[in-house]
């Protein structure tokens, strides 16, 4: 199981000090991850909270309740559906929201396909994976994601994907309020397959899908996505596996991990002398002291 370090206000520090124990719950890794805020129970509440709103009076009204500066820090704070004033849910939110819901049993799925697939299938790989396909879909293309999640089984860098996945939705909104183009229906099933291609080329890398691996994803992806029948979630995996087994997959998922932007190799250049000077003050304090 795992469990992060205390609450960090920096993103930057948000994914360090990862230990593993043996009798942590997932709810209970949620919960430690950050601050949680305690919210009404709501039938299959999961994704539904972060799809976009398709209905133009409710978003208008969503965005009227968001734009006010009092009442909507308050609505901000209590509610349950997320995306006021056209806010983008962050990865962070949207673990908490799966956190919350999951049962011992969706919690030893994710563990256990972590076993099976080293570091590349921890958790929070798995639920990036799918926060792209439930907060993404329709803002990012299956190859920004598909690019992004072989970038991050190499890198590690579940950080900067998260930033740099946002920055693309937030790009995407954006020239999407300036055409005044509403926001595509998108099937929660269609979304259940991006987030099964997402894991595939993060966790797999070509390998076959065997019996025990459909079994954990059946069941984490049902934790994810309650609004798609079991029975349907099943018939998605067995098809990919039977695709995989085919050979069909290696040209579908032929996407590597393209070179960054320019603007991007800065970005982590950044970060890196961030650390780098940090490191160089903290070994002058300790020999100062």
């Amino acid at each position: 199981m795992v469990t992060l370090s205390p609450p960090q206000t920096s993103a930057k520090n948000f994914y360090t000090g990862i230990t593993t124990h043996n009798h942590l719950t997932f709810h209970q890794f949620i919960h430690n991850s950050t601050k949680f805020i305690r919210r009404r129970n709501r039938p299959n509440g999961i994704v539904r909270a972060y799809i976009e709103n398709t209905n133009p009076i409710s978003r208008l009204a969503s965005k009227v309740i968001g734009s006010l500066p009092v009442v909507g820090l308050i609505a901000r704070l209590v509610n349950d559906e997320g995306g006021l004033g056209g806010d983008i849910i962050d990865f962070a939110e949207f673990r908490r929201r799966v956190g919350n819901k999951c049962t011992i049993t969706d919690s030893r799925a994710f563990y256990e396909f972590q076993d099976r697939h080293g570091r590349a299938g921890d958790p929070l790989y798995v639920l990036l994976c799918c926060w792209l396909a439930a907060v993404g879909a329709g803002l990012l293309k299956s190859e920004e994601i598909l690019e992004g999640v072989a970038r991050l089984r190499i890198s590690n860098d579940i950080e900067f994907e998260e930033q740099n996945f946002i920055a693309k939705m937030t790009e995407a909104k954006e020239r999407r309020a300036k055409l005044k183009a509403p926001a595509p229906t998108i099937p929660m099933e269609l979304r259940v397959e991006k987030a099964l291609d997402g894991i595939y080329v993060c966790c797999f890398d070509r390998d076959p899908v065997e019996e025990e691996d459909e079994k954990l994803l059946i069941v984490m992806l049902n934790a994810v996505f309650p609004t798609v029948e079991r029975s349907e979630i099943k018939r998605i995996i067995k098809d990919k596996a039977k695709k995989v087994a085919e050979g069909g997959a290696n040209e579908e998922f032929s996407t590597k991990a393209k070179p960054l932007s320019k603007e991007a190799v800065q970005l982590q250049m950044k970060d890196l002398q961030f650390l780098k000077q940090n490191s160089i003050e903290l070994l002058e304090k300790k020999t100062e002291t």
